[in-house]
């Protein structure tokens, strides 16, 4: 196990000891976990991610602290776009799909005002960071 899988499980056991409420570092930033189907395994994944609400869908960004690849979590989306996420108490099903254009922008222009740390993870790669959208399954 990598020091990410135990910062991920620590974070986990927070968001869900506090009704998905953080402190420490991640006091007042919205999280929610993303339980994606490995793209290989077929196993369940749980990652820890921030999100920005969109109307009732959430934004996340593949960041990958300004990795030059995208994080495992969304090569798993891209091959099995229907997932749970936990937010606050709540658990919702959604299907995940890539931010047109036209609304990627605005998302990720909003994301680096918000947080700043997102314009220092890209500035770190070539890349462009995708945004994904996590629609609530209907």
């Amino acid at each position: 196990m990598s020091n990410r899988d135990d910062l991920n499980r620590q974070v986990v056991a927070e968001f869900r000891a506090n009704g998905g409420e953080m402190g420490g570092r991640h006091t007042g930033a919205p999280i929610l976990l993303l339980h994606s189907i490995g793209a290989r395994t077929g196993q369940t994944r749980v990652n820890p991610l921030m999100y920005q609400a969109v109307g009732d869908s959430f934004a996340i960004f593949a960041t990958k602290g300004g990795a030059p690849t995208n994080p495992g979590w969304y090569h798993n989306l891209v091959a099995n776009p229907r997932a749970t996420v936990e937010v606050g108490a709540e658990t919702i099903e959604v299907t995940a799909r890539a931010a047109r254009s036209d609304e990627r922008g605005p998302i990720w222009t909003r994301q680096k005002e918000l947080y700043p740390v997102f314009a220092e993870y890209e500035s770190r790669t070539s890349r462009q960071i995708p945004v994904i959208i996590l629609e609530r399954a209907r």
